[in-house]
């Protein structure tokens, strides 16, 4: 990769995350899919070696540190599908337990991923009194969550499911993944963590290396 100076810099240089601060927590039903009239409040900057490593550190300083174990629930549109089944396998391969809506569940059935399908807000709960994914995160159950928006028309029931689940998102402190390539970073991220790779190095440090 190049410098600013026009040289290259060396293969193992750090690399930078930024990650923008929004404060989702002080406003309450605000949905924390990203449009171009919010504004961040700050920026933090998470640096490694290793993209994983950088990203991890980005969150922790930002929202607080990825989960490296739990319930992931996963509900996606379906232009997301066949995209998020690697990095879903490999939150299953860490350990945590797959939470998904029916469509999303299916798919990851079909791919050899075990998923346990839980109720939409738009169906309510149960018979039985089983909890919507509402509920469920409000009372504690979920670890992460991975929602990507539905914006096709007619889809106002999955758009306003996937509302819901950013908000209780928000009112219990659960990291919130709304699209892919957010997933992938974080599966990134949280095996770095589970390594034990994440730690601190001085900018001075950083810079003695390159200049090693």
């Amino acid at each position: 990769p190049a410098d600013g100076d026009g040289g290259t810099l060396p293969l193992d240089a750090p690399i930078a995350v930024k990650e923008a601060v929004l404060p989702f927590n002080r406003f309450r039903g605000v949905d924390t899919v990203l449009g171009p009239e919010m504004r961040s409040t700050g920026e933090v900057m998470g640096i490694d070696e290793f993209f994983g490593t950088a990203y991890a550190k980005s969150q922790a300083a930002a929202y607080g540190s990825l989960p490296t174990k739990g319930r992931a629930f996963v509900s996606v549109a379906n232009r997301d599908k066949r995209a998020m089944v690697f990095p879903v396998k490999a939150l299953a391969d860490l350990g945590f337990e797959i939470l998904a809506t029916e469509g999303t569940a299916e798919v990851l059935h079909r791919n050899g991923v075990q998923a346990k399908v839980v109720r939409k807000q738009s169906e309510g709960p149960g018979p039985d009194g089983e909890p919507t994914i509402g509920g469920r995160i409000l009372d504690g159950e979920v670890d992460l969550i991975v929602n990507t928006p539905f914006g096709s028309p007619g889809q106002s029931g999955p758009r306003l499911d996937g509302y819901e689940i950013r908000t209780a998102a928000v009112l219990r402190g659960v990291p919130c993944i709304t699209t892919v390539q957010g997933l992938a970073a974080a599966v990134q991220g949280i095996q770095a963590i589970v390594r034990g790779d994440v730690g601190v190095r001085s900018l001075q440090e950083h810079a003695r290396r390159l200049r090693g």
